[in-house]
């Protein structure tokens, strides 16, 4: 492709990004005087492309709005990320009453993109997976596409790589990995395989994955039976250790809990004996009436405690903090901003 005709297609380009562009603006986004860049605009108006020219102190130049504008050019990035969120939606039931519409987009962006590309992009989408959990938690970070993409070629052949990781403290290491699989789980990447140099199984965020190499002349290993990405990977959640160990009794329904705090995070088990102190019916439920109110044993494990206060808020019903202290100091201070901020509202009024 001629300079010329990739500065054209880097004009078209610009304009598809939306609003109004002045001649100065594109001129110095592609490296061009304005002279050039009007004859630029003109060359894509003899290709019928709708660019409109807007007069004035403030005009410059646009697409017709509502024009629908072939051809989408996509970076590698930008097609992972339109491709992954259209699966994702359709995962996480975000889907229209055509349904079909996504796996349809889909479809046409993998069409038009190079063939190595899409060979790329496709052996990720085979190698994904998701569990029930979404939304990105606090501090995350996605993963760097090249990371995502080469991890997900080892798992489609099978082949072992070099990992650089950082762990939470901050400690960078190498290893010899054999990715499993890639999931998503409450908004983050996860990669899970065996570690040869440890020879047990491990599961690593994507985010903290600097580097990915693969080892020459390595032959593809062999995944063993038992459980699937996603059930090793909740399975190391469950095994991990974490710096709090947090126990609760909440009176309520399973349902209700879990609307918070799902499997994943938290374990629900009924209490033998309903609290002297709660105001739960004289006749405790029982485990065969699941959907009736009663106190709860929930436990779970964190790394952090700042989310909590505003799920137990969230979850409005009746709590007792067992442990930490920490925990019950967290809540004390949420409500105590809470009271602050209602009785200010409250003066103003």
């Amino acid at each position: 492709m001629s300079r010329p005709t990739g500065r054209v297609l880097a004009l078209l380009e610009l304009l598809q990004s939306g609003g109004t562009r002045t001649v100065a603006e594109l001129a110095d986004r592609l490296g061009v005087d304005g002279r050039t860049v009007r004859r630029y605009v003109d060359q894509l108006v003899d290709l019928d492309v709708p660019v409109e020219t807007l007069r004035g102190r403030y005009g410059g130049y646009r697409l017709s709005p509502g024009y629908r504008l072939p051809p989408l050019m996509f970076s590698d990035d930008e097609a992972l990320a339109v491709l992954l969120g259209l699966v994702a939606g359709r995962r996480a039931g975000l889907t229209t009453a055509q349904d079909t519409a996504g796996e349809t987009a889909a479809a046409k962006i993998r069409r038009v993109l190079p063939p190595h590309v899409a060979h790329r992009l496709g052996t990720l989408l085979e190698s994904l997976d998701f569990t029930d959990r979404s939304g990105r938690p606090d501090g995350s970070e996605p993963p760097d596409a090249g990371v995502l993409l080469a991890l997900a070629d080892a798992v489609r052949h099978r082949r072992p790589v070099r990992i650089r990781y950082g762990d939470r403290a901050g400690r960078r290491t190498e290893r010899t990995f054999h990715p499993y699989g890639i999931v998503a789980h409450a908004g983050r990447w996860y990669v899970t395989g065996r570690d040869a140099d440890l020879d047990e199984d491990r599961t690593f965020r994507l985010d903290r994955v600097a580097d990915v190499r693969a080892l020459p002349g390595a032959g593809p290993f062999e995944e063993p039976p038992g459980p699937g990405p996603v059930e090793r990977v909740l399975s190391g959640f469950a095994t991990a250790e974490y710096r709090y160990e947090v126990t609760l009794r909440v009176h309520g329904t399973v349902e209700q809990i879990r609307a918070h705090l799902p499997a994943s995070v938290a374990t629900v088990a009924s209490l033998e004996q309903p609290e002297p102190d709660s105001d739960s019916d004289p006749e405790p439920a029982t485990d065969r009436n699941p959907s009736a109110e009663r106190w709860l044993r929930v436990e779970l494990r964190a790394e952090r405690l700042d989310w909590l206060p505003r799920t137990l808020a969230a979850l409005d019903r009746p709590f007792v903090i067992e442990r930490p202290d920490e925990l019950r100091d967290l809540v004390l201070a949420l409500a105590d901003r809470l009271t602050a901020c209602a009785r200010a509202t409250a003066h103003r009024s």
